[in-house]
Formats: C-alpha cells, structure tokens, sequence
C-alpha cells in the first residue's frame, strides 16, 4: 500500500516508519522544514525506545520519505491524519485546527479511489463533518477512522503489535467497503495473527479512544483519592492497591498511588470529552470526570505541602533536588508533567531547585530556564536538603541510599511514585515519606 502520513509529530513519525517497517511505501508530509530534514536525515525528534533503529532501517530499505510538499499526495491512495489536537487555549475542547487544515491540504490533491483515514484523538462528530467538508469540495473518496492507542515508551511496539485495531466506517455501504479494503491490506500483518478487530460507525471509533483514555484516568484518581484517605488513617495503599488488583474484575495496571497522570494525551483528552458531553447537552454523563481531574491536579500541591512541612515550613535557602521532568519513563515528554510542575511551583516559592532527568534535560532548560540542570541524580543532590522522586526513571529507582546520602546536606526522600523501598532507605539513615503509605 502506498501511505501518505500528514502530520509527522509523536503519532505520524513513529506510525510513519512503522508502516514502512512492514512492507508499505509511505511518505510522510509536514509543514515543520526542521522536522522533516531531521527525520529524512534518521534523526529522532524526541526520545522514544526503538523508534531510531526503525526509522533508520525504513530510510535505508527505500520505503520511506519525508516532505513539506503537499502535492507529492497525489502519488498515494491511502491519506493518513495524524497530526495534534491539543486543549484550545481559551477552553477545554480540543483545537481541531490543524486536522482541518490537514484535510484542505490534501483535497487538491484526492482521487475518487483514494482513502482518508483519520487516527487523530478527535471529538465525537470530528469525522462526520470532515466528510461534509470533502463533499462541498467535491472530493468523493471514502474517509474512516482508525484511532490510536500508543503509549509514549512503547510507541514502536504498540503500533506493530496493537492489542486490538478498530474501524470507524462511513454509512455508505459501497464507501464503507473500500475503506475496509484499504484498511485490510495496511494492517494485514496485524490481521493474519488474529489481533482482535472491533468495527463500529464514525462515532463509535472517536468515543473508544477517548473512553479509554477517561477510564484509564479515572483509575489513577481512584487509587490517588484512596491515598488521600489512608495518609488520615495509617493504613497503606500499596497493599490496599495490591488487594483489589488481584479481583480480576480490575486487574493490578494503573493503581500505583502517586503525584498523578499527564502527558499529552489523559488530561487533555478527559477534558475534551467532557466539553463535548456539553455541547451534546449531557454534561452530567461525564460529571465524574471533573473531580477525576481535580484529583490529579491536587497530587502535585500535596507534593509541594509535604515538602515544605518536611523542610519546616519554609522554602527559603533550601535546595531541592527534582529527579524526572518527563511525564513518565522512556520519554523526554514534559506536556502536563506533574513533575515539572511541581519543580516550576517550589522554585517560584523560592526554593533552589536543581531538576534531573535521563531524557528530557534539554527540554527542561529550554521550557524553564529558571531551573537548574544537572547531568544526573548525584550531580543534583549535591548539597541538597530534599531530594524528590517524580518520574519513575530505572535508574532512580536503581539508586544506592548510602552512596546517595553521602552528597545531600540532610537525608529526607519524597518517593512521589511509591518506587523505593521504604525500609532500605530508612535503614541507610533517610527521612523517607511516600504516597499514601505509613
């Protein structure tokens, strides 16, 4: 199949070169000069595991291009939407803008036996007015929806080996049929090893990933609110969590207590639904998902409150040291990071803060140049009269106490991700506190 990508971001690049990876010849298409000379060059704009060992093969094997020009679209039949919708600046909804500007971007350039399939996290009716807005331009090819379901760190393996695939097919029924056809044959590799496919309408693609999304978050505020009610008690979520994660009605994934979900796609996406729910006129359907944000959100202040009562009330002279920036492991992604957060909150407090992390150090310097970087965990703890553990980093959860207590001007550990083992911390002299347990 020959694949044009539109929007060569986190999604487009690594399903770009994923595509190509397989078999297909794919060209990806963005307006960023800068991006698109790196990638053709077999450079990484971000950190993601994998992905510059499948991005340097598709380049060498032939199957994979990049370019800023549009008309090159002409040559391909399968049209791929992959670019952002971040949160609108001025509300809580998604900013469609640069899916529609990819959709009249390539109108000029469709043929009637060409397919337009969206994977972009869009609201619910994104792609039905997408098809009016082909239609008034006289374009007839097929349009489907294919949400995604990477996780940044597993981006490469999530998109070849995908835990289910789904169709959001067009009402007509011989459009319908192409679109299938086109989507057969691109994920034929998926298909042939019975990767379970779910089917649906337009709207019932657009609302699995945002559901998704809203149960997954909701999941990490449950067990953070639980957290809250056992730091009052005594009792200890760790093992709280570990307990009902054996009912395999909820499994153990996600309730880990800790400072809360970000990134780029949980608090925006949950915010998203939400607005739509109101514009659909069932606001109270999705209700919950306000105090699911807001718990996320109170995560990182109770982090900044614990820190200065473990500094005795004040964050003036004190040094703090940060470990993480990113929102998670394998990923220099600071969007929404908690971490980040609450190292911009304590240093606008007046506290020295010194902020580590494997990937997204360079990202920290340029987003917060008020912050300090050092190259790693000991370089930042130097001198330090906190450390806090934000991003569960392997290498921070590898980190030795003693050697660690050697550089710190006073041994207190806020383990923000419940990683550390409490009892070999304080037994190498740590005041060590954590989220949720005794």
């Amino acid at each position: 199949m020959r694949i044009s990508i539109i929007g060569c971001g986190y999604l487009g690049a690594v399903y770009a070169a994923s595509m190509a990876s397989i078999g297909h010849d794919v060209l990806g298409l963005d307006v960023d000069q800068k991006k698109i000379d790196d990638l053709g060059q077999g450079i990484a704009p971000f950190h993601e595991p994998g992905f510059g060992k499948v991005l340097t093969e598709a380049l060498d094997s032939g199957r994979l291009r990049f370019s800023t020009d549009y008309s090159q679209a002409a040559d391909y039949t399968a049209h791929v939407i992959c670019v952002g919708t971040p949160q609108q600046i001025d509300s809580a909804g998604a900013d469609l803008t640069y899916v529609h500007a990819a959709v009249d971007s390539l109108i000029p350039h469709l043929a009637d036996d060409h397919v337009v399939l969206g994977r972009s996290t869009v609201p619910v009716g994104t792609a039905a007015s997408l098809l009016e807005r082909l239609r008034a331009a006289g374009v007839k090819s097929p349009l489907a929806w294919n949400p995604e379901f990477l996780r940044e760190g597993f981006a490469v393996k999530d998109t070849l080996h995908p835990d289910r695939i789904v169709y959001g097919l067009p009402e007509d029924p011989a459009e319908a049929a192409r679109a299938r056809e086109v989507l057969d044959e691109i994920y034929a590799p998926m298909l042939e090893v019975e990767t379970p496919l779910v089917v649906g309408n337009y709207a019932t693609a657009e609302l699995v990933k945002v559901s998704a999304n809203s149960f997954l978050a909701t999941k990490i505020s449950f067990i953070n609110a639980v957290a809250e009610v056992c730091e009052a008690t005594g009792a200890d979520v760790s093992v709280i969590a570990e307990a009902i994660g054996l009912d395999d009605r909820i499994g153990p994934k996600f309730l880990r207590a800790g400072i809360g979900f970000g990134g780029g796609c949980l608090p925006k996406d949950i915010r998203a639904f939400m607005a739509r729910a109101g514009e659909l006129g069932v606001t109270q359907a999705l209700g919950f998902l306000r105090e699911v944000d807001h718990v996320n959100n109170r995560r990182r202040d109770h982090v900044v409150n614990m820190t200065r009562k473990a500094l005795g009330g004040t964050f003036t002279g004190k040094r703090i040291a940060v470990l993480g920036a990113a929102f998670k492991p394998d990923s220099d992604d600071t969007r929404q990071s908690p971490a980040l957060y609450i190292a911009s909150k304590l240093s606008g407090r007046g506290a020295d803060v010194v902020v580590t992390d494997p990937a997204a150090n360079q990202r920290v310097h340029a987003e917060r140049p008020n912050l300090a970087v050092a190259e790693d965990a000991y370089a930042a703890a130097a001198g330090a009269d906190i450390v806090l553990l934000l991003t569960e980093w392997q290498e921070f959860k590898d980190l030795d106490p003693v050697k660690l207590a050697e550089v710190v001007a006073a041994p207190r550990m806020i383990d923000g991700r419940n990683v550390l083992d409490p009892a070999r911390w304080r037994a190498a002299g740590w005041d060590y506190q954590s989220m949720g347990r005794p």
